[in-house]
């Protein structure tokens, strides 16, 4: 094959085939650049050195869309028996069973993804090859979800929700999502499982809210938040999962979720969709989260502290 039939790309000791790398997964339009698949390997293989610290030993739900983006979308869970002998696996418990997820260690399985019309990477918050194992996350994730596009509510938004985290004595870093909002991602320690974990983030979101009620809520239903913005913890689940740092979503131009310093958060020229696959590499290079992978944190002392606030 070659010509738009396929191209390969090498990745360390693997060659992996793009096959028809001129199609258009992400059309534009509207002033949006259109890309196509060879661009989605293209920027995979370039942010890999980034992005992968965060999928190692993490199972996978992969956003697929093999006729692009105006085609059918499939979520994929299991991983189909004809994928590459090498792209690693993890076999985890599911009601009556098990399914065996797909996860994302080098670069040859991210270039593998794209060929397969992977846009998006929704990863676990848990680790297969850490002590505590797929029961006990090592990241917690509170997603700020705006009625609309409304960046400047997120934006006060991430700003309240820190100040209670930084009062429980717990780092957030933030992230844009790609879409709306942003996700606040806090580094764990393993020890809590997701019960424990899902049930602290639920009472710190509803701690949160509490102190501003007119702009803040926890409604799980849509016709109940009115124009708030909802604090949105289940996430933070068994089997839940969370878009990858750096992963494309599958959008018209192509916008990347992107982690960001604070500083940047204030910046009035960010929204959810400032980076796209055309410069999100840049963000990735500037490391806005330098240090976040070593400082996982127990929630014991933040428990406590947060029972006294809430009196």
């Amino acid at each position: 094959m070659s010509g738009d039939d396929a191209r390969t790309l090498r990745a360390g000791r693997r060659t992996v085939a793009i096959r028809r790398p001129g199609k258009v997964l992400l059309p534009g339009g509207g002033g949006a650049k259109e890309y196509t698949k060879g661009d989605l390997a293209d920027y995979y293989r370039s942010v890999a050195p980034y992005l992968l610290p965060h999928l190692r030993g993490r199972p996978l739900m992969l956003e697929r869309y093999p006729d692009g983006l105006d085609g059918p979308r499939f979520f994929q869970k299991a991983t189909p028996e004809h994928y590459p002998d090498w792209i690693t696996r993890a076999e985890v418990a599911k009601e009556g069973g098990t399914v065996t997820h797909v996860v994302c260690d080098d670069t040859a399985t991210l270039l593998y993804l794209a060929d397969q019309a992977c846009l998006t990477l929704h990863r676990w918050l848990s680790r297969t090859d850490r002590a505590g194992g797929p029961d006990h996350p090592d990241r917690l994730v509170f997603d700020l979800d705006p009625p609309g596009d409304d960046f400047p509510l997120v934006r006060e938004a991430a700003h309240r929700l820190r100040e209670l985290l930084d009062d429980l004595g717990l780092p957030a870093a933030p992230m844009t999502t790609g879409s709306r909002g942003l996700h606040l991602v806090v580094p764990l320690d393993g020890r809590h499982d997701f019960d424990e974990v899902r049930r602290f983030a639920h009472e710190v979101a509803e701690s949160a809210a509490a102190r501003d009620p007119d702009r803040l809520t926890t409604a799980a239903r849509r016709q109940d938040r009115g124009d708030r913005l909802y604090l949105d913890v289940q996430r933070n689940g068994y089997a839940q999962t969370a878009v990858a740092p750096y992963t494309v979503r599958a959008r018209p131009g192509a916008p990347v979720a992107v982690p960001l310093t604070w500083e940047q958060v204030d910046d009035p020229g960010v929204d959810a969709r400032r980076w796209t696959l055309a410069d999100a590499l840049e963000q990735a290079r500037t490391d806005p989260w330098a240090g976040l992978s070593g400082r996982g944190r127990s929630l014991n002392r933040a428990r406590n502290r947060l029972a006294q606030l809430r009196g």
